[in-house]
């Protein structure tokens, strides 16, 4: 898959099939959606680009709405899209002056003139251009103006890809990390660079790596213990991660640490990338320290159980 973030600079696609979206978390229903824009391609002999935008529409057009959620950042949806065999991968940027283009202009000087599409897929209920005036609608009665074909994307696939990204969140925010692998086809996952912390793991006997989640907007899912599988290079690691507060020692800022299984190499500045397999237990404010240890203690020996089935 080639990724282009120059928008100036792409290449003469063949007989491109594009489509246009955010791929939030790349979940099974856009999974269905990507394979059909391939096989729309392969019929023609031509290439799927799929069309994305960095940062999130909602980001620039409500900058004072703190509440998105994203279930993937720019580099694991780049990741996610490869796996799936796309052609080429197209992250625009999204602007205060992009979102306000009027719909022709957005189809004629953005769709028509960077891809020159053979095929528009779109969502029956896909709207864009400024004020959301542009739809399924407005692409046909240019169609044979410029020489393209549109395929409507089906109300149920549609509504699958609705109704999955907004089942993923709420599972998450739950801790049901299995309801979000379910859906999703993957594990979710975190990542960021290890962060000193107050090291105070190590004095209880389980070093932790700090991952700081540099993105404000990612999903974070909900407090407690998890099992995981991580990513540190190309070793692939185990072991269990919290979330949360430590109320135990009155801890005051949200952290997500990771106690990796036989592994004892300080990673300060490494990307940890972390994927949630199952969920132990919900933060839990001990009354004593030795009380958190001999649940630390439980929950090292759950998760080596439950790996041991994998």
């Amino acid at each position: 898959m080639q990724v282009h973030t120059d928008i100036s600079s792409l290449p003469s696609f063949k007989n491109a099939v594009i489509t246009v979206g955010t791929f939030d978390g790349v979940h099974k229903g856009h999974q269905h959606l990507i394979h059909r824009i391939k096989a729309l391609a392969s019929a023609i002999d031509g290439e799927s680009v799929l069309i994305t935008f960095d940062p999130h529409p909602r980001a620039i057009v409500f900058p004072d709405d703190r509440s998105l959620r994203i279930l993937s950042i720019p580099e694991e949806k780049i990741e996610l899209l490869h796996q799936l065999s796309v052609d080429h991968l197209v992250v625009a940027p999204f602007t205060k002056t992009f979102s306000q283009l009027p719909a022709r202009d957005y189809v004629e000087r953005f769709l028509v003139g960077n891809f020159h599409p053979a095929i528009i897929a779109i969502g029956y209920n896909h709207q864009f251009g400024h004020h959301r005036d542009g739809n399924i609608e407005l692409l046909r009665k240019l169609s044979a103006t410029y020489h393209f074909k549109v395929e409507e994307i089906t109300k149920q696939l549609v509504d699958d890809i609705e109704v999955s990204s907004t089942r993923i969140r709420i599972a998450l925010q739950e801790g049901d990390v299995k309801t979000a692998r379910h859906l999703l086809g993957h594990y979710y996952s975190l990542q960021g660079p290890v962060v000193q912390g107050n090291q105070l793991g190590r004095k209880l006997g389980y070093p932790t790596a700090n991952i700081a989640v540099e993105d404000s907007f990612k999903l974070i899912p909900a407090d407690g213990v998890y099992v995981i599988q991580a990513h540190l290079k190309q070793e692939v690691l185990h072991g269990v991660a919290s979330i949360g507060f430590r109320p135990t020692v009155n801890g005051t800022n949200r952290t997500v640490e990771a106690f990796l299984f036989d592994y004892d190499t300080t990673l300060y500045g490494e990307i940890l990338k972390i994927e949630f397999m199952e969920w132990l237990r919900p933060e839990i404010k001990f009354e004593t320290v030795d009380l958190m240890i001999a649940a630390i203690d439980n929950d090292v020996a759950q998760a080596k159980a439950i790996l041991a089935k994998k």
